[in-house]
């Protein structure tokens, strides 16, 4: 098959660019052709909240990336959706989780469906935004009613996708986050990261936005955090800063949290769930997580909140503590988490529950779905 894929992918950071390279490289071993169309023009600086894009890594020699899109030029979306209606690739496979990609996206689909050869197939993240805004529901019924089938990732995103398609829909969980390497010895991990290896770590990880509850999850700590345990945050500021170090300062637990701000380079993940012996996913809202995908690489207990897709992928008393998003059920779930052997425990059960989440299964379900909709 020709397969064309759009969306992140090298030199953008971040999970969303690692999953597209990662299924180019499984249908490349496959023997499909592919290429990765990716942008140059993501995100105008002004809409976008961190401090860069980009990854300054050379890019991937076995992958042929291009960078043609402009999500803010609709003459480009034209442009390119001709490209493809001419290059008449089997499938264009893309990735959907903003409603700010669809008027890009679905003005390309629209236009390359129009040759009677190429099917879109949507690999689906999110439907609603987690952060809501008055286009989003006309946005997405441009975007999604101009895709011939999708892969879903939770139930939650499931429902959603309903309300704005009738095209074929299969379910695959977000598979493992397989390329940030093997984890490393616990000493070495803390010398890397500036830790004491004498004190125990929770991990609070990936970009911090209002909806992932970093703010409950503060309070619940400052009234359960033991002598020898610190909590480390770990990632850039999409929410305000300044509200974040007013709390830690107000709640008096300046000397229980540690600090990493900033983007964490694919290079550095392993050492952060090398040193911290549990991950914490307080989310308010969610559908699935990239993060608990790498915990369940690096073998990680978790403790998640009971929203979105979230106990789906980590089941209760398996890999992991299931609790309510809010203040007294974190503390709770924090409770359970650290009780007696229970650590030891979730984390013997991680062989087995990780055999549900491949980057081959996810990729099946994918042309699963386009030959559904071929009949």
């Amino acid at each position: 098959m020709k397969i064309v894929i759009l969306g992140p992918a090298h030199p953008y950071r971040g999970g969303l660019a690692s999953i597209m390279e990662t299924m180019a490289r499984e249908y490349q071993s496959r023997g499909h052709e592919v290429k990765i169309y990716t942008f140059t023009v993501q995100y105008p600086s002004l809409l976008f909240p961190g401090k860069s894009q980009f990854v300054s890594t050379p890019a991937p020699a076995d992958l042929h990336i291009e960078r043609v899109m402009n999500t803010v030029n609709p003459l480009n979306w034209v442009q390119l959706g001709l490209r493809l209606k001419r290059e008449r690739p089997d499938m264009v496979l893309m990735k959907y989780w903003t409603p700010f990609m669809a008027p890009c996206f679905g003005t390309m689909a629209r236009i390359a469906r129009t040759n009677g050869v190429t099917k879109v197939i949507c690999q689906v993240d999110n439907v609603e935004p987690h952060e809501h805004h008055i286009i989003d529901r006309p946005c997405n019924h441009y975007y999604l009613g101009g895709v011939d089938g999708y892969v879903y990732m939770s139930e939650q995103v499931h429902s959603e996708l309903k309300a704005y398609s009738q095209a074929p829909m299969i379910f695959s969980p977000h598979p493992m986050f397989e390329n940030f390497g093997e984890s490393v010895e616990r000493a070495e991990a803390c010398q890397k990261l500036g830790l004491d290896p004498a004190t125990d770590y929770s991990l609070f990880f990936g970009l911090i936005r209002d909806y992932k509850g970093l703010d409950l999850l503060l309070k619940a700590w400052a009234q359960w955090a033991p002598e020898d345990r610190k909590l480390v945050v770990a990632g850039e500021f999409y929410a305000s800063r300044e509200k974040t170090y007013a709390l830690i300062e107000e709640l008096g637990i300046k000397d229980k949290i540690v600090m990493h701000e900033g983007f964490v380079a694919d290079e550095d993940v392993r050492y952060y769930f090398s040193a911290c012996d549990s991950l914490l996913l307080p989310y308010r809202t969610a559908t699935q997580s990239g993060v608990t995908q790498i915990a369940y690489n690096f073998s990680v207990p978790m403790l998640v909140t009971g929203v979105g897709g979230l106990p789906e992928i980590v089941p209760d008393g398996k890999v992991g503590v299931v609790c309510e998003p809010t203040v007294e059920g974190i503390l709770g779930g924090l409770k359970r988490l650290y009780n007696g052997d229970t650590l030891a425990h979730l984390k013997s059960n991680f062989a087995e529950e990780r055999k549900r989440f491949s980057w081959s299964a996810m990729c099946d379900k994918l042309l699963e779905v386009y030959k559904m909709s071929k009949e």
